[in-house]
């Protein structure tokens, strides 16, 4: 358990710096350049993703169950998720999503956590996909208070819109039916146990 949580602090950690410490941020980036930055950022990334592997799959060997969930809520889970995937997508690409829920990554974030928190019960899981959902919280509301990044923007099309939909669509279906299963061990589509 110690080994996720202290992944969960390298990953989400190094996603809050704008969050905790915008200004000494920007003066690292000045000091030791911005490759240096990103390179390091990256590293505890890559760290802390690790870790909140390993952890997770370790704490599954000795489950801590905190509640158990009613099966009726799988429903609501895979329809949360739905929108989960196009909305990554379009985090990415000059569409209409975008501009109307302005940051759509932390929108699908709080989609995908609340969704897993609804459909998992067990300690690590509440850890995991808490702190995620508490992370995108914090960081949205951060984002109200922070001056904006300004970012040169190609025009929203309704183009990007629809691939966003049909490739994350796609992508959920690829979740749902092959990797999650694949790359987690659990088939969401499985009877749910009683």
């Amino acid at each position: 358990m110690l080994m996720l949580i202290a992944g969960l602090i390298f990953f989400l950690g190094s996603h809050s710096m704008a969050i905790v410490a915008p200004h000494w941020r920007e003066r690292m980036v000045l000091l030791v350049g911005a490759g240096t930055w990103k390179g390091t950022l990256g590293l505890l990334n890559v760290l802390g993703f690790i870790l909140i592997v390993v952890g997770f799959v370790h704490s599954r060997q000795a489950p801590m169950v905190l509640y158990v969930p009613p099966a009726w809520l799988r429903h609501v889970t895979f329809l949360l998720m739905l929108p989960v995937f196009p909305l990554l997508l379009a985090a990415y690409v000059p569409g209409k999503i975008r501009s109307k829920s302005k940051h759509p990554m932390l929108v699908a974030v709080k989609l995908w956590a609340t969704a897993h928190l609804l459909a998992n019960g067990m300690l690590a899981d509440v850890l995991l996909f808490g702190a995620f959902l508490l992370w995108a919280i914090i960081d949205r509301i951060s984002l109200k208070r922070r001056a904006p990044v300004l970012i040169r923007k190609t025009a929203p099309s309704g183009y990007y819109d629809l691939l966003a939909v049909v490739l994350g669509l796609a992508l959920y279906a690829l979740f749902l039916f092959k990797l999650h299963v694949l790359l987690f061990g659990v088939a969401p589509l499985a009877p749910a146990m009683s």
